[in-house]
C-alpha cells in the first residue's frame, strides 16, 4: 500500500514538473525574444502593401469649333430671313476679322442677291471672292533687276517668308540675290544664310549692327555684279507703334531709291492670326514706305485670315502671296476664290 501512494505522488509529480515547462515556454514565446536575441536579431524587411492604381480622369472633351459656312447656314435655316438675321450675319463676319465696313458691304450685297434656294454660305464666298478679286500678280520681271522690299513686325514670319520666295522665284527660273538689312537680330543673317543656300541664291550681309542702309546699298551693288534678276530685302522686325524705328524703314528705302531708281514692291508680311491688329499694322507701314502687297502667312491652322479682307476693303492694298507651311515650297500665288470658300467652309 505504501509502495502505491509513493509512485501516485511521484507521477503527479511528474505531471506538474511537466505543466510548469509548458506554460514557461509558451509565455517566452508570447512575450518576445530575450534581451540577447533582440540585440542580434535584424526586422524583416517591410513589404509595402498594394495600393490601388490612381483614378484615371474622364477624358476632356474639346469642343469642336463650328465652321464659318455652318454658322451662316445656322443662321438662315432654309427660311427667309429677318433683319435680325442679316444684324448676325454681319456679326458673324466682324468676329471673323472681316472687318464692320467690308462686313456689312458684303451682306448688303448678299441681301439683294439672296433668294430662298439659294446658299447663303456659297453667295457669301462668292461677295469675299469680289471684294479681293483683281490683286495683281508680284511685280518681277526677268532680264531686269527688281526690288522686292519686305516689312512686317517681329514674330509674324517675314525671314522665313522671304526664304520661301526666293525658293519659288528661283524654281521659276530667276537668279535671285537677298540682303540682310535686318542687322539688330541676333541671329538673322544666319537664318537668312540657310534660307539663301537652300534657294541658291546669293546672300549680301554685314556684322551686327551695321548701317542697314549701307548693306541695301551694297546689295544693289551685287546684285547688278551678278546680273541677278531680283533682290530681295530683308528689314528689321519692328513694332508699328515705334516711331523712330519707322523712320530708318523710311531711310532703307530711300537708298534702295537712290541705288536703284525705284523700288518694285513692297510687302508686308502679316500673320494670319493676328486679328483686327493687322488693320493698324497695314496702316501704319502703307503709310511710311508704301506697302504694295501682302504675303499672309500661317494660314494652316485655325486662323482664316478674314483681316485681309478689311485690309483690301479698307486701304486697297492686295495679297499678292500665301504661306501655308514651313516648307520651301509652302508659298503660293493668292487665289481670292480659293481663299473665300476656304474662310467660308
Amino acid at each position: 500500500m505504501a509502495l502505491v501512494v509513493v509512485i501516485l505522488a511521484v507521477a503527479v509529480a511528474l505531471v506538474i514538473i511537466g505543466t510548469l515547462v509548458v506554460v514557461r515556454r509558451r509565455g517566452r514565446s508570447v512575450s518576445g525574444p530575450s534581451v540577447d536575441e533582440a540585440r542580434t536579431a535584424r526586422p524583416a524587411p517591410r513589404v509595402p502593401e498594394p495600393t490601388a492604381p490612381a483614378a484615371v480622369p474622364p477624358a476632356i472633351r474639346v469642343p469642336i469649333r463650328e465652321g464659318l459656312g455652318a454658322r451662316i447656314r445656322g443662321l438662315f435655316g432654309g427660311k427667309a430671313p429677318t433683319d435680325e438675321e442679316w444684324r448676325r450675319l454681319e456679326e458673324v463676319l466682324v468676329r471673323a476679322d472681316v472687318g464692320p465696313h467690308a462686313a456689312r458691304t458684303i451682306v448688303d450685297r448678299v441681301k439683294e442677291r439672296y433668294r430662298d434656294d439659294d446658299d447663303p454660305a456659297q453667295l457669301l464666298a462668292d461677295e469675299i471672292a469680289e471684294v479681293l478679286a483683281g490683286d495683281p500678280a508680284l511685280s518681277v520681271e526677268p532680264g531686269r533687276l527688281s526690288i522686292v522690299m519686305v516689312v512686317g513686325v517681329n514674330g509674324s514670319g517675314k525671314t522665313t517668308s522671304i526664304g520661301k520666295l526666293a525658293a519659288r522665284l528661283a524654281h521659276l527660273g530667276y537668279s535671285v540675290s537677298l540682303a540682310n538689312s535686318d542687322t539688330f537680330r541676333a541671329a538673322a543673317a544666319e537664318q537668312l544664310g540657310v534660307w539663301a543656300d537652300r534657294a541658291g541664291a546669293h546672300l549680301v550681309s554685314q556684322s551686327r549692327g551695321a548701317d542697314p542702309g549701307a548693306v541695301a546699298f551694297d546689295a544693289v551693288q551685287a546684285a547688278r555684279a551678278r546680273a541677278s534678276d531680283v533682290l530681295i530685302v530683308d528689314t528689321a522686325g519692328r513694332l508699328h507703334t515705334r516711331t523712330p524705328l519707322m523712320d530708318e524703314l523710311q531711310k532703307v528705302r530711300r537708298v534702295l531709291e537712290k541705288a536703284h531708281g525705284g523700288v518694285d514692291e513692297v510687302l508686308l508680311v502679316l500673320d494670319a492670326t493676328t486679328g483686327q491688329n493687322g488693320i493698324q499694322q497695314a496702316r501704319v507701314f502703307t503709310e511710311a514706305v508704301g506697302v504694295t502687297g501682302v504675303i499672309l502667312t500661317k494660314l494652316d491652322g485655325t486662323a482664316r485670315g478674314g483681316i485681309v479682307v478689311a485690309v483690301r476693303d479698307e486701304l486697297g492694298v492686295p495679297v499678292k502671296l500665301v504661306g501655308t507651311g514651313e516648307g520651301p515650297a509652302d508659298l503660293e500665288p493668292f487665289d481670292p476664290h480659293v481663299f473665300a470658300a476656304a474662310l467660308v467652309a
